[in-house]
């Protein structure tokens, strides 16, 4: 058996192992809730990945520790197995209450059937792990609870990282978990061990979020809601329990509320766990922290100008409030909404200007290290900083010696250039997949009824892992093409392109259809 095969192998099996074990924890929801119905979608839905990792762990679980190669390989590939084996509860939920399975099975919504459609539960689920937010429903308050806990619960889960999550339950130290965690576009450890990074990352989290919890709730919103969004807008992905997201309340104690939370999501877990040791300095000497206030501020004024002075809102305090949750919620890659028609205008309707600044923000994301998406502060900073830096080289001398300074760093010319075109390369990448996806999405949908400020914007969003929505993505509205284009563009947004096309490099010289 090849020996990179074997260590691929033995690694998505634990990632599928992972999954399933996430399904039988959630077995705990329909029997609270009552929805018997449920129960054996959800129970079959976990056994086919458990038993298929298992299956796959036990086979070569003597494989060798993974490479960079194989890294990138199980990172592309596992978050592409957990997109299509979580759309299992949607898809085996919706087909027991389509077929009337007994059990208490509620009456058929056109929201829950939606989800038939294996294309429809797989975007759902593909959305829901890489943090995006973009959904196939209608009207989430008519699903089932069951389903309405399986949303949150894969972006509490996507957040972190499935294989961070991997890591942390199944692997031991010394087992490639370096490798694996790398690949997850993560870097930055707390401690020496990378098993003991990872779990200290879930406890900083789960932290966060019983707090997080407890604020919503003292703000007004109900408990259910607050530990559904509490999860939600701290792991930055934005699926809401309500049609019309955070506007369903149209609370201006929530809104600012959600606000920090939100914030907390996009800095990375290194300054947190800095910060909960009492080093308090990290909130301005920390390159990215520093930038996540800096600019997210200097975005929602900008705004907020575009907003009262354009005319779509009256009163100052208004922009205010719409412009600083949109940009902070695009910004920090959530993608929660109070911009709706039921509560004012609705952000399909702001000014194109005020549209492609939200864009601007879901384009840059949080800090690396974070929850957020986007192509992170620190390659924006390292690409601004060497242009800078490049551009002033020209007024030294040849025997000059530089140093290129990053975040306390001081990098040599040699160092400052690879990190210049890495942050280079990636940033170009994203713009080519947004291009692309821009024309697809161009040429599939009605031209009469979207603009192409609309247009970009939801590419930006998908991408970006974003999930706000400027009224494109629909089970109805978004036609097959948008839909697999979506995938794609979800997927390569959360692992940051480079895995995915090493992945698909691999296959295709596999097969003999590259050279």
């Amino acid at each position: 058996m090849n020996g990179s095969v074997a260590t691929v192998g033995r690694d998505l099996g634990r990632i599928l192992e992972a999954l399933g074990g996430m399904m039988l924890v959630s077995l705990v929801v329909p029997i609270v809730w009552g929805e018997y119905y449920a129960v054996p979608a959800l129970l079959v839905s976990a056994v086919i990945p458990l038993a298929i990792g298992r299956v796959l762990y036990q086979r070569f679980r003597e494989a060798e520790a993974p490479g960079r190669l194989h890294g990138m390989v199980v990172a592309a590939s596992g978050w592409f197995l957990v997109g299509v084996f979580g759309s299992f509860p949607f898809l085996l939920i919706a087909w027991s209450v389509q077929l009337g399975i007994p059990g208490f099975a509620p009456t058929q919504t056109a929201t829950l059937a939606a989800f038939t459609d294996p294309l429809n539960a797989i975007f759902e689920s593909m959305s829901g792990f890489t943090g995006t937010g973009l959904t196939m429903t209608d009207n989430e308050e008519v699903l089932p609870r069951t389903l309405q806990w399986w949303r949150t619960f894969t972006e509490w889960v996507g957040g972190v990282g499935v294989i961070v999550l991997t890591t942390a339950i199944l692997s031991r130290p010394g087992s490639g978990s370096l490798t694996l965690y790398e690949s997850e576009a993560r870097s930055e450890k707390i401690h020496p061990s990378i098993v003991s990074t990872v779990r200290t990352i879930w406890w900083i989290f789960i932290l966060f979020t019983l707090v997080s919890i407890l604020a919503l709730w003292l703000a007004g919103m109900p408990i259910w809601g607050a530990i559904n969004h509490a999860m939600t807008g701290l792991a930055t992905g934005g699926f809401s329990i309500t049609d019309n997201s955070i506007a369903t309340y149209d609370s201006i104690a929530i809104d600012f509320v959600l606000i920090p939370i939100m914030l907390l999501g996009s800095i990375a877990f290194p300054v947190h766990y800095l910060i909960l040791q009492g080093d308090l300095r990290n909130f301005y000497t920390d390159l990215q922290t520093r930038w996540v206030f800096g600019y997210m501020g200097l975005g929602s004024a900008l705004l907020w100008a575009f907003l009262y002075f354009g005319g779509a809102y009256k009163t100052p305090f208004a922009a205010l409030r719409y412009g600083l949750f949109q940009f902070v919620s695009a910004a920090t890659c959530t993608g929660f909404q109070t911009a709706v028609d039921s509560t004012n205008v609705a952000l399909g309707r702001w000014p194109s200007y005020a549209q492609l600044t939200v864009a601007f923000g879901m384009f840059v994301g949080g800090a690396a290290g974070s929850t957020a998406g986007g192509i992170k502060l620190i390659r924006g900073l390292t690409l601004a900083k060497g242009i800078r830096y490049h551009i002033a080289d020209v007024f030294y001398p040849d025997t000059a010696v530089r140093r290129l300074n990053i975040n306390g760093r001081r990098l040599s010319e040699e160092a400052a250039s690879r990190e210049f075109m890495e942050a280079a390369i990636i940033v170009v990448l994203w713009i080519t997949f947004l291009v692309v996806g821009t024309f697809i999405l161009l040429l599939t949908l009605p031209a009469a009824e979207y603009s192409l400020a609309n247009v970009v914007f939801e590419v930006a969003s998908a991408q970006g892992n974003v999930g706000l929505s400027s009224g494109i993505t629909g089970p109805e509205s978004l036609p097959t093409i948008g839909k697999v284009t979506f995938l794609f563009n979800m997927w390569i947004g959360r692992l940051e392109i480079i895995p995915v096309l090493v992945m698909l490099r691999t296959i295709f010289n596999r097969g003999g259809l590259y050279s």
